[in-house]
C-alpha cells in the first residue's frame, strides 16, 4: 500500500460544547453534521487493498468483511476516508447490534455479516490519488469528498452537512429518533488535525430519577477502607419489575468512602433482593441483571453489594440504548421526596421517530 497518507493515523477528535455554537465566532464559519453513534473508522484503499482502522488504529477488517467488499466496489481506488461504521435495523441505528460484531469466532462474524450487515458513512477526506488533503481546510476537503463519492451506493453513504445553525438545531432535536448521538460542528477553515480536538460536539443531556439497588466496590478498595466504585441503577418496567439500567461511577475518593458508610444501613441479603437471580446467565440475558459474565467482562469481578431498593437518586444521562443508559450516568443528588415505585420508564423523554434515509446522502 502506497498512499500519501499511510496508517496508522488517529482520527481528528471533538470537544464538548453546550448548545449549537455561533458560526460567526469561528472565522470562516462552521459546517454542521449529524453525530453518528457507531464505530469511528478510517478507510485506507490502494487498489484491491482495503484497511479499516479503528479510532485506536486497530484493524477492523475481520469483523466487517462485507464492508470491505462494499468499499472496494464503491470508493475511489486510491483514497483515505474518515467516517463511521454503523448497523441500522429498520430506520434506526442500533449500537448494541454493532457491538455484537466484535466477536472472536469467525463463524459468528460471518453469520452476523449476513443477518446484521454493516454500513459506512463518510464525513471527511484525508487523501485522494497522490494528494494529501490533511493541510486543506474542511471547506475544500468536503467539496472533494462530495466529488469523490458522487456515485456511491448502499451500504456506503455520505453524511449530510449544513452551514445553517437553525437547521443544525432542528437536526439536534430530531435526529435522535433515528439513533444518532447529537451534532458535530467543524470549522470550515481548519485543516485535518489527527488526534487533535478541532471539532465541536453537541450531545443530548437529560436527567432521570432512578432506584439505587446496589453498588460495586472500587478497584482500590480495601477491607480497612472500603470505597464505592459504582452505583447500580434501576427503573421499574410496566410489569413492576426492577430493571437494571446502568451505573453511576464518577466520585472522589473521599466521597466513595462516605457513600459506603451512608449506604450501609440499606445492605440486605441477595436472596431477598429483586436481582437475586444475578448469577444466572440466562436471567442476565433476559433481564439485563448485573453480575453475569459476558465476552466484554470476562475475567472481571462483577459481584455487587445488594441494597434495599428504597433510595432514589437523580442522575444525568445522554440517551438510552434499548432499556439501558448508553453511557455511565452522572450522579447529581439524592431525591428523598421521590418514592422508588415512581421511578419508571414513563418519566424518560419520548423521542420522535425519524427516517434514517433523510440523514444520509
Amino acid at each position: 500500500m502506497q498512499l500519501p497518507v499511510m496508517p496508522p493515523v488517529k482520527p481528528m477528535l471533538a470537544r464538548s460544547v453546550k448548545g449549537i455554537p455561533d458560526p460567526d465566532a469561528f472565522g470562516d464559519g462552521l459546517s454542521f453534521e449529524p453525530k453518528w453513534d457507531g464505530f469511528r473508522c478510517l478507510v485506507f484503499r490502494d487498489g484491491d487493498k482495503v484497511v479499516l482502522a479503528s479510532r485506536s488504529t486497530k484493524e477492523l477488517n475481520r469483523y466487517f468483511p462485507e464492508l470491505v467488499e462494499a468499499l472496494r466496489d464503491n470508493i475511489p481506488e486510491r483514497c483515505v476516508l474518515d467516517g463511521e461504521i454503523f448497523v441500522a435495523i429498520g430506520d434506526r441505528l442500533e449500537f448494541e447490534r454493532l457491538s455484537e460484531r466484535i466477536h472472536p469466532a469467525e463463524s459468528r462474524v460471518k453469520l452476523l455479516a449476513t443477518q446484521m450487515p454493516s454500513s459506512y458513512v463518510a464525513f471527511d477526506l484525508l487523501a485522494l490519488d497522490d494528494t494529501s488533503y490533511l493541510p486543506e481546510p474542511f471547506s475544500v476537503r468536503r467539496q472533494q469528498l462530495e466529488l469523490a463519492l458522487a456515485g456511491v451506493r448502499e451500504p456506503i453513504h455520505l453524511t449530510r452537512t449544513t452551514t445553517d445553525p437553525a437547521v443544525a438545531q432542528e437536526w439536534f432535536d430530531q435526529f435522535e429518533g433515528a439513533g444518532l448521538d447529537g451534532v458535530v460542528a467543524k470549522p470550515l477553515g481548519k485543516p485535518y488535525a489527527p488526534n487533535g480536538r478541532t471539532m465541536l460536539k453537541i450531545k443530548h443531556a437529560r436527567t432521570a430519577d432512578v432506584v439505587v439497588a446496589g453498588y460495586r466496590l472500587h478497584k482500590t478498595s480495601t477491607a480497612a477502607r472500603p470505597l464505592l466504585g459504582s452505583m447500580l441503577l434501576g427503573l421499574y418496567n410496566e410489569e413492576g419489575a426492577l430493571q437494571h439500567v446502568g451505573v453511576a461511577a464518577s466520585f472522589t475518593d473521599s466521597r466513595r468512602a462516605e457513600l459506603v458508610d451512608e449506604l450501609d444501613v440499606l445492605r440486605m441479603d441477595l436472596d431477598d433482593h429483586p436481582w437475586a437471580r444475578w448469577q444466572d446467565d440466562d436471567a442476565h440475558t433476559e433481564d439485563r441483571l448485573p453480575g453475569a459474565t459476558t465476552r466484554w467482562s470476562s475475567g472481571k469481578d462483577l459481584t455487587f453489594v445488594p441494597l434495599a431498593p428504597t433510595r432514589v437518586a437523580e442522575v444525568g444521562y445522554e440517551h438510552m440504548e434499548g432499556t439501558r443508559f448508553r453511557h455511565t450516568a452522572q450522579f447529581k443528588r439524592w431525591r428523598p421526596d421521590r418514592e422508588p415505585e415512581s421511578c419508571g420508564y414513563g418519566q424518560l423523554e419520548e423521542i420522535m421517530k425519524y427516517d434514517l434515509s433523510k440523514v444520509l446522502i
